[in-house]
């Protein structure tokens, strides 16, 4: 199977999108949403609505099919009529498993949301690299897969045949990596990083070479030549889109691999050095203390510390998730 550097990333942060509940509604309505430390996502089934966001000026209109990804902490509105009071949603979801509410007769209007789980440690890899808001419309060309998830999703919670919790988990975990893709098709747009970088084409050779094996001595030569480019211009082209050199990029993501190494297994840090291309301890710890911020001994000794807290397993948050719609 050929390396795909994007799947390497949502592996590392451990990205994993759940629905929390939805609501129908009928006739004039708004409902208010507080923010969230997560990244935050709803779809319109049904109707349209008109989405706020606090500090933002300009309201959102919302079409049927269309998706909406928040990925910073702020409350936000949804209306049927922007100058309607809006309800709170924590008291219009109160109540113990409670995932749906209906407004009015509940028939203009359906809607469904989630939220997206990440490491505590690792999931700022994503989360700090993804814009503040992402609208995708019905009518751009990743519509028919939203309509099929979203026709697919709502008949599972319904119906509720045999296997539909795991189901729409994939279900959900699907309409995630495909809001991520349809902004990526704005790659033009997005400010140098790891997104943009996942995005460009002309690197992506590059990029599955150094995730494919991360521990080989990469050289700028081999690089260029997989994507077909002289070195000037595969190295200006990978800095534009990455905001970092070609060698830079791949010192960062191994040190990357290394927390996660460092993390989960008690495996010595001599090794985990080796196994990521270094010839000698110190070398690797020098890189890893420049990229990090302390040593990995220091590292790992700083996640034992916290465990129990900033540890969390995912599978806790999970079953500990508030219904947020």
């Amino acid at each position: 199977m050929i390396t795909d550097p994007f799947s390497d990333l949502l592996k590392l942060t451990n990205a994993e999108a759940v629905v929390t509940g939805g609501f129908t509604a009928g006739g004039p309505w708004a409902i208010r949403f507080p923010g969230r430390d997560k990244i935050k996502f709803f779809a319109v089934v049904k109707g349209s609505c008109w989405v706020t966001l606090k500090g933002e000026a300009e309201p959102k209109h919302f079409e049927t099919g269309d998706v909406g990804l928040l990925a910073r902490r702020r409350s936000f509105v949804l209306a049927s009529d922007l100058s309607i009071e809006p309800v709170d949603a924590m008291d219009l979801f109160s109540g113990s498993g409670r995932t749906m509410a209906t407004l009015g007769d509940g028939g203009d209007f359906a809607h469904i949301g989630g939220h997206v789980l990440l490491d505590p440690i690792r999931g700022g890899l994503l989360a700090d690299i993804l814009p503040l808001w992402i609208h995708t419309r019905a009518s751009s060309p990743h519509a028919a897969i939203f309509r099929w998830l979203l026709d697919r999703l709502i008949e599972e919670r319904d119906i509720g045949q045999p296997g539909a919790q795991l189901a729409s988990a994939q279900l959900t975990q699907l309409l995630f990596i495909e809001i991520l893709r349809s902004h990526l098709n704005t790659s033009n747009l997005i400010p140098a990083g790891w997104l943009r970088a996942l995005a460009d084409p002309r690197i992506a050779p590059a990029l599955r070479l150094m995730h494919g094996d991360p521990a080989r001595a990469w050289h700028l030569e081999d690089l260029a030549k997989a994507c077909a480019m002289s070195r000037t211009s595969f190295a200006f082209n990978f800095r534009t889109a990455a905001g970092v050199a070609p060698i830079g990029y791949l010192t960062e993501w191994r040190m990357r691999l290394a927390e996660r190494a460092l993390r989960e297994d008690k495996t010595p840090v001599a090794i985990v050095a080796r196994s990521l291309g270094y010839t000698s301890e110190s070398a690797f710890s020098n890189a890893f203390k420049r990229v990090s911020g302390s040593s990995p001994t220091a590292y790992r000794g700083s996640l034992h510390a916290s465990d129990g807290s900033d540890g969390e397993p995912l599978s806790n948050q999970v079953s500990n998730a508030v219904s947020e719609s």
